[in-house]
């Protein structure tokens, strides 16, 4: 993508969610506002959001913090598959159970979760055109999060399995004008303490 300014992108995972995913936990609410302060000062163009509760929330706790930064909700920035590999595509070792995890995508998600993933593509990623730099956050799930680092490191389009992020960590990517996608930071929580890092992943997972 050509352009003649640079973007910065900013993503991140919603905060922790409830059991029934109809918002944010106590903690998820502690998280999002932490990351908002650390935001502060960064000037954004725009955060934009996915549709559902855990996301709609997070972003909006973040907005808190900043001034005056516009809110966009957007199905582009929303929770979905962003790509359904062949067995062919993947390492004969794991593919197993790559499929056993994707098997549970229903025919909705297999037939529109590509098509997003190519306008996120589209909408996030590349230089801007103008004269000053962008900087833009996106609240997501993983997947996203996934899928676009994976593009910046022009990795297979399979390789967004296995990608995973904690809830309300933050993973920042440059894309300046003439040269490969850059990302500066993956994952990063020290903005949480202890206690709320790590969220999201499995307990065995917890370092």
């Amino acid at each position: 993508m050509t352009g003649t300014a640079t973007r910065y992108l900013y993503l991140v995972r919603h905060g922790e969610a409830s059991p029934d995913e109809s918002g944010l936990t106590e903690s998820g609410r502690r998280q999002a506002t932490l990351l908002g302060q650390r935001l502060r000062g960064i000037p954004f163009a725009a955060v934009h959001h996915g549709p559902l509760p855990r996301a709609g929330q997070t972003a909006r706790l973040i907005g808190d913090q900043l001034k005056n930064v516009p809110l966009h909700v957007s199905e582009v920035a929303g929770d979905y598959v962003p790509y359904m590999p062949g067995r062919d595509e993947l390492p004969a070792e794991s593919a197993d159970f790559s499929l056993r995890f994707l098997a549970g995508s229903t025919a909705e998600e297999r037939e529109h979760g590509p098509a997003l993933a190519r306008q996120a593509l589209d909408l996030f990623t590349g230089p801007v055109d103008g004269e000053e730099d962008r900087h833009e956050l996106v609240v997501t799930h993983n997947f996203l999060v996934a899928w676009l680092v994976r593009d910046a490191m022009h990795a297979p389009k399979w390789r967004w399995l296995g990608l995973n992020h904690c809830n309300a960590a933050l993973t920042v990517i440059r894309y300046a004008p003439s040269r490969p996608a850059s990302v500066l930071m993956s994952n990063d929580m020290r903005h949480l303490p202890t206690e709320l890092r790590w969220t999201g992943f499995p307990p065995e997972l917890h370092i």
